[in-house]
């Protein structure tokens, strides 16, 4: 089984790059998802193995149904501590970019992040590459990018070392962005790890319960009322959308983490190959979150570019608009008949 991803030139610079920085942070993408923390506190865990200490640094909130992992409480958040977070970038010597592809998906952070004078070493499983001046370790075929940490960790002979706690973290990473291992995880290599992160006694049917199964009653209310009233299905193009205004997310006492996963729900319909969800930002007027879910060979990544400012995977996209929703509706709609022979195919 072949797991080694990183070239001879490549594992010498990070365990230097690791071995003569004092000052490290990791840092991952605005609104981050499971595999962006996953992968942080499992790469945090790593240096931490090797004697090296570091800070995560996010832009803004995560889901609260990520908080049950280790190390959770240390992680820093820019837009809680602005002043701090710019000061540690810095007095940096070394910054870890995960899970993103380029400095604006950090968004108000970003200036933090491109005028640091450290060393950059970017690991992610996106398209398109670029942070200036930084190593670059891209790998859009992977499942996600704690599948690339677990692998990186692995090359670097850290995994004996690995903690059961680490190995949940990497875990949780890679079957939150496979939606529970349901798309974008076919590789054989990624049952080998499962099979590895096992062995260091880690519950996965607990934790697919803590992020899988953690919503409020008024969540599952929501959830009900959107497909009930709010689903607009395209029998003949075998597409649909829903959208969530502010409005219905103050009715449902919406938290951050609410409608995480609700885009893949109508995919469940017999036929459906797309999936597009639309939200309302609840603090920014006019800011809508844009989320796509496909199966088989649609590119959702591809609709995404072209309409909805965004991009990402084959079968797992997202991006925003500007406007209302109403507004935001219409777009939808164009993007369905734009692409209505590749959805009847």
């Amino acid at each position: 089984m072949q797991i080694n991803i990183l070239n001879d030139s490549e594992v010498a610079i990070i365990k230097d790059l690791i071995a003569t920085s004092g000052q490290i942070i990791i840092c991952c993408h605005k609104s981050p998802d499971g595999d962006a923390i996953g992968s942080s506190l499992g790469w945090a865990e790593f240096l931490s193995n090797q004697g090296k200490a570091s800070t995560i640094v996010v832009p803004d909130a995560f889901p609260d149904f990520l908080r049950w992992m280790s190390n959770v409480e240390r992680i820093v958040r820019y837009d809680k501590h602005k002043e701090q977070v710019a000061a540690m970038f810095q007095e940096a010597d070394l910054v870890f970019c995960l899970d993103f592809n380029e400095p604006s998906r950090v968004e108000y952070m970003e200036h933090c992040l491109v005028t640091s004078p450290a060393k950059k070493v970017m690991i992610d499983h996106h398209l398109n590459p670029n942070i200036p001046d930084a190593l670059v370790i891209s790998h859009p075929q992977m499942s996600s990018t704690s599948e690339l940490v677990f692998r990186i960790i692995w090359q670097l002979g850290g995994f004996e070392m690995m903690t059961r706690k680490g190995a949940s973290a990497i875990y949780c990473g890679m079957m939150t962005d496979t939606g529970g291992f349901t798309f974008n995880s076919t590789m054989p290599e990624i049952y080998f790890i499962i099979g590895q992160l096992l062995t260091k006694r880690i519950n996965k049917d607990k934790i697919y319960r803590k992020v899988f199964n953690n919503f409020s009653s008024w969540a599952i209310r929501m959830r009900g009322y959107i497909m009930y009233k709010k689903l607009n299905v395209y029998d003949d193009l075998h597409a649909s959308f829903f959208s969530l205004t502010r409005q219905e997310m103050v009715k449902f006492h919406f938290i951050k983490g609410d409608a995480e996963g609700l885009v893949n729900i109508p995919l469940q319909i017999k036929g459906m190959k797309l999936s597009v969800s639309l939200r309302e930002d609840n603090q920014q007027d006019g800011l809508i979150w844009v989320s796509l879910r496909s199966v088989d060979d649609f590119p959702c990544n591809k609709m995404a570019e072209e309409f909805f400012n965004g991009g990402g995977h084959l079968n797992a996209s997202g991006g925003r608009l500007f406007g209302t929703i109403q507004e935001a509706e219409e777009v939808v709609r164009k993007a369905f008949l734009q692409y209505e022979d590749m959805l009847k195919r």
